[in-house]
């Protein structure tokens, strides 16, 4: 009897790997957008976030992104994403639903989210505790930290 049970949960959860557009991502199912954007966007059909697919400073192109991915201070990254048109720095909260720690340096969907640097991204969310300091994503590993708004971090947008 344990054994048939064992055997449906795997089979089901087999089968929610198989229907995800990333397959190691079986919590998120991320949707490329191809409407004019060569697919350089996807959209979290769990949070309904459209997120762009490369780091500020790289390009998008035959799957993958290319190019150095850009550093900034939290304050240009804040000015760097105002001056993006109807995009904007995600919150902790919605940059770290990007962590998968599946994945191995760096800890998100590689597919999604392909040549992903494996170091910190900005989020716009303020560090309470202390006013020189902001949230951030350590992508090599997946955690999310306090990090001084002056030292170098990239940035990935989101609307």
């Amino acid at each position: 009897m344990k054994q048939r049970t064992i055997v449906a949960i795997t089979a089901a959860l087999l089968g929610l790997l198989a229907t995800s557009v990333c397959p190691a991502q079986s919590v998120y199912s991320y949707l490329a957008d191809a409407n004019g954007t060569a697919n350089a966007l996807v959209t979290d059909s769990k949070t309904g976030l459209t997120w762009q697919r490369c780091s500020a400073g790289q390009s998008f192109a035959a799957g993958t992104c290319s190019g150095t991915a850009s550093t900034y201070t939290h304050e240009e990254a804040l000015a760097y994403a105002k001056a993006q048109t109807g995009w904007r720095l995600p919150s902790v909260k919605e940059l770290s639903s990007l962590v998968d720690i599946s994945f191995i340096g760096p800890a998100i969907n590689g597919t999604a989210f392909p040549a992903t640097p494996a170091f910190f991204a900005w989020a716009s969310s303020p560090y309470a505790s202390d006013p020189t300091s902001a949230w951030a994503v350590l992508f090599a590993e997946g955690s999310v930290n306090a990090s001084n708004r002056s030292s170098p971090a990239h940035v990935r947008l989101v609307r």
